[in-house]
């Protein structure tokens, strides 16, 4: 098969997260639940905009999560990019936190050591990190499968997206669970089949790739 036929199976997919929310500022605990947007939502969403356009990024196809905050970002950028449809899929919903809904991340800390630092710690009533990486990874496969050639813009969280690129990137999940994901965050990987073959930053870098493997802002292809 040619260079080019292969170009052409190649699907593109552009990871952001959601708007800001009010909880994000006071530092809540959301999980599948919501929370308002927060003053400054709109800044986050232009300069993500802004990106598309400076990168010429047009998706075929925009996906949300089912929850709220996810589900009204891609409904901005559908408009701004002229899609009539949105896709929601519960597969891309933040880690279910159950009953810690609402609580402070700090009062979250003292009364669970395991928070954010044990992948299989089953939050109450809710699911483990390790359970989230399963079911949005299979979700990614999914697409894989359906839109070979095309560029997928996927709004999602801050848990969804360290889940994909722990796994694609073959990085430590435990290592990655705190990490920053800003709400200017855009990333995009680039997958030949089930391969991830290439990952680049586009907005604020959020540093999953280290200065000693990578310098950031980069662009690579994994070996």
């Amino acid at each position: 098969m040619g260079q080019a036929s292969r170009q052409l199976e190649i699907m593109r997919l552009i990871l952001i997260r959601h708007y800001k929310t009010q909880f994000n500022v006071s530092g809540q605990i959301m999980g599948w639940g919501d929370s308002p947007q927060a003053d400054e939502w709109l800044e986050d969403m232009l300069f993500v905009e802004q990106v598309l356009q400076h990168h010429s990024i047009h998706p075929d196809s925009i996906y949300s999560s089912a929850l709220e905050r996810s589900r009204q970002t891609a409904k901005y950028f559908a408009t701004k990019l002229g899609i009539t449809e949105i896709r929601s899929a519960r597969e891309l919903n933040e880690i279910n936190y159950g009953s810690l809904f609402k609580k402070s991340k700090k009062w979250v800390k003292e009364h669970y050591p395991g928070y954010k630092q044990d992948p299989d710690f089953v939050y109450p009533q809710g699911e483990s990190f390790s359970q989230l990486q399963v079911r949005c990874v299979s979700f990614i496969h999914t697409l894989i499968n359906t839109h070979s050639g095309q560029t997928i813009l996927c709004v999602a969280h801050a848990g969804v997206v360290r889940a994909l690129l722990s796994h694609f990137l073959r990085l430590e999940y435990a290592a990655q669970l705190k990490r920053k994901v800003s709400h200017r965050y855009v990333g995009v990987l680039c997958f030949d089949g089930d391969r991830c073959t290439a990952y680049d930053e586009c907005g604020l870098p959020s540093g999953f790739v280290t200065e000693g493997e990578v310098a950031l802002p980069y662009s690579r292809k994994i070996a």
